[in-house]
């Protein structure tokens, strides 16, 4: 059996915080190593017990939920940060994918989709809500130049032409927002190939998540509705 998923919450809302770790502590899966009430707090809680995912919120008093997800990628890069906010404001969204976060999910999620995040993100996989994909993809659209390059690395248009046509389908599905075993589904692939070809993707184009993957295929125009 392999270790659980070490998860540290990050929340101002103690009632919140109490029923996130109610829900965790019934999945063998997962193991609730440390709670912090603000941001500061989550940072240096982080540091010290170096989880494997940080559930952190985005609205707190003091260091915010955007600054903390920062500062974590600073100085925990190892543990992946996980945003959970009632905020469905696309510059939010963006702002804190920028920082460092490797997701994005709205409170009013469902738990079991929730645990399935967190194994995502243990993975190293990038997680956002199915709502808020679309926000993303607008935002990027109306955003000025400066802002969608932070989002995602500069990338020429023409490193396009390093992919191969399976691979340039993999960016679409990447960019709908699906996942690896939903891209094999899809596809008719092995999950493990999938993998191989989602890391290929991003090798040629110089990115580092499937997030800024996303981004990019949006920007090329390669995509015309993420959500569909």
């Amino acid at each position: 059996m392999s270790a659980p998923i070490r998860v540290l919450l990050v929340d101002d809302h103690a009632l919140f915080r109490s029923g996130i770790k109610s829900l965790l502590q019934r999945h063998p899966e997962f193991e609730i190593v440390g709670e912090a009430g603000d941001g500061m707090e989550g940072v240096k809680r982080a540091a010290q017990l170096k989880p494997d995912v940080v559930l952190l919120d985005l609205h707190m008093p003091g260091l915010s939920g955007r600054d903390a997800a920062a500062m974590m990628a600073d100085e925990t890069p190892d543990s992946h940060v996980l945003m959970l906010t009632v905020s469905e404001d696309a510059e939010d969204l963006i702002e804190t994918l920028r920082a460092g976060a490797c997701g994005y999910l709205l409170k009013n999620i469902e738990a079991d989709t929730l645990t399935a995040a967190i194994t995502k993100a243990a993975a190293g996989e990038s997680v956002i809500s199915p709502q808020m994909m679309g926000k993303l993809v607008q935002g990027v659209r109306g955003a000025p130049p400066k802002a969608s390059t932070e989002a995602a690395p500069a990338v020429v248009a023409s490193e396009l032409n390093k992919l191969s046509p399976r691979e340039r389908e993999i960016l679409v599905l990447i960019a709908r927002g699906q996942s690896n075993k939903e891209i094999a589904r899809s596809l008719d692939l092995a999950e493990s190939t999938v993998k191989i070809h989602v890391q290929n993707v991003l090798r040629k184009l110089g990115l580092t998540s499937r997030v800024q993957a996303a981004v990019f295929a949006v920007e090329q125009g390669i995509v015309q509705d993420p959500r569909i």
